[in-house]
């Protein structure tokens, strides 16, 4: 998301103003920076027959969703339910790519009966699959290249050891489950990780891919998966995705042209497409200094945004409510019964109570991973689109805490 440094402003939109309005904790998107991310990779794919699935996981508001299908994006499902939300906002069953991990045959059987195309990441579940369905419904084959990339190793799942996936070891095992059930093999899937910066590893990738795709004679795409690396500090570097579209498009014109056919090629991007959209606003309650540090302590915390915590992510901070005075060095911490950093060590603004911070890069799996943890509430979104900000979240009350709990009378 692009910001004047000056005035903190999104399309025009104060972040204070947002903040005053809606309250906070709450969460902002830009939908220009969404759009814009969109048509970076439909550009750099241009000569080839791209198909963007958005990983619905990385932030699945209703209304980011239906901003995605506006920009002629297909989405990737993990859950039967993400599937639900996504024909839910127009979707045809056609655009949506059903990815699950270690779910009970039954939802898979249910995403068949909505007409999604089916993603299969194990050997049971694909001999399950051909028992049941044959040939009579088409579906995508998950394959573990082991390669590992990406950054934090909770993220890194296209590696050996990774539950993701089928090993490209038992190829053989897989070619012989499908000839016995004559299954319809539409397609060849592989996704690495996240934070991939060189176009090297998606060749290498692409290179597994497109030796496995030989032994497989009706496909009609290729999947690499996402990992597309954004940029959360100053000077970070980022994917060169002008790059990464030269090389890997000419590559798979080159093996299109071997197999004998035009394939589709299909990506699924998140992080890439929405966490630079994002920022979490929050009200600065207390300023405690210690003899170590200065903290910042903040109405939100591991319930809102997790990542840094989990990821050990680096998510940039501004003082919005201040442009000018005196730099000081703190730890933003939050309010919940955990140790939850949210920043350690930031130059700031003089920071004083009731002051805005704006936590950077939230847009992807910020809220998406949000919780009820020590029984606080989830914050408001507001999405801003042609300069105007829209409320899409209500901010959660305390009898949405209490909705499905069941008192019986103790």
């Amino acid at each position: 998301m692009t910001i004047d440094n000056q005035q903190y402003q999104v399309q025009g939109v104060p972040l204070l103003d947002i903040a005053s309005e809606y309250g906070t904790p709450v969460y902002v998107y830009d939908g220009q920076k969404i759009l814009d991310q969109v048509a970076t990779l439909q550009n750099a794919f241009s000569s080839v027959n791209l198909k963007i699935k958005y990983a619905t996981k990385a932030l699945s508001n209703i209304n980011i969703l239906k901003l995605m299908k506006k920009a002629g994006t297909g989405v990737d499902a993990v859950s039967i339910e993400e599937v639900k939300l996504c024909l839910h906002v127009g979707y045809e069953p056609s655009e949506i790519m059903f990815t699950p991990n270690c779910v009970a045959f039954e939802e898979i059987q249910e995403a068949v009966d909505l007409g999604v195309m089916i993603n299969i990441d194990n050997i049971p579940m694909l001999e399950h699959f051909g028992t049941y369905y044959g040939n009579s419904v088409p579906l995508c084959i998950r394959l573990n290249p082991h390669i590992l990339a990406g950054g934090n190793a909770k993220i890194s799942v296209g590696h050996i050891d990774s539950k993701f996936g089928i090993s490209i070891l038992q190829l053989k095992h897989v070619l012989k489950i499908v000839e016995v059930h004559n299954l319809k093999v539409a397609g060849l899937h592989v996704h690495t990780g996240s934070d991939i910066l060189d176009a090297e590893v998606f060749l290498k990738g692409a290179e597994i891919l497109f030796d496995a795709a030989k032994e497989f004679k009706d496909l009609q795409f290729l999947d690499f998966g996402g990992g597309f690396k954004v940029g959360y500090k100053e000077g970070d570097i980022t994917t060169d995705m002008v790059e990464v579209g030269r090389k890997v498009s000419a590559a798979f014109k080159e093996f299109c042209k071997n197999y004998g056919r035009e394939l589709e090629i299909w990506f699924e991007p998140g992080k890439f497409l929405v966490s630079e959209c994002g920022y979490l606003l929050v009200n600065a309650n207390v300023v405690k200094s210690t003899p170590a540090s200065t903290f910042i302590g903040v109405d939100s915390g591991l319930n809102h945004l997790i990542r840094p915590m989990m990821y050990d992510a680096y998510h940039g901070v501004e003082n919005i409510s201040r442009v000018t005075g005196p730099d000081r060095v703190y730890t933003i911490v939050g309010y919940i019964c955990e140790t939850d950093t949210i920043a350690a060590d930031r130059k700031l603004k003089e920071v004083k109570e009731g002051d805005v911070l704006a936590i950077k890069n939230a847009g992807a799996y910020g809220f998406s991973m949000a919780s009820n943890y020590n029984s606080r509430l989830r914050p408001a979104e507001v999405l801003v689109l042609d300069g105007k900000a829209h409320l899409i979240r209500a901010r959660e009350s305390f009898e949405d805490i209490l909705r499905h709990q069941i008192d019986i009378g103790l």
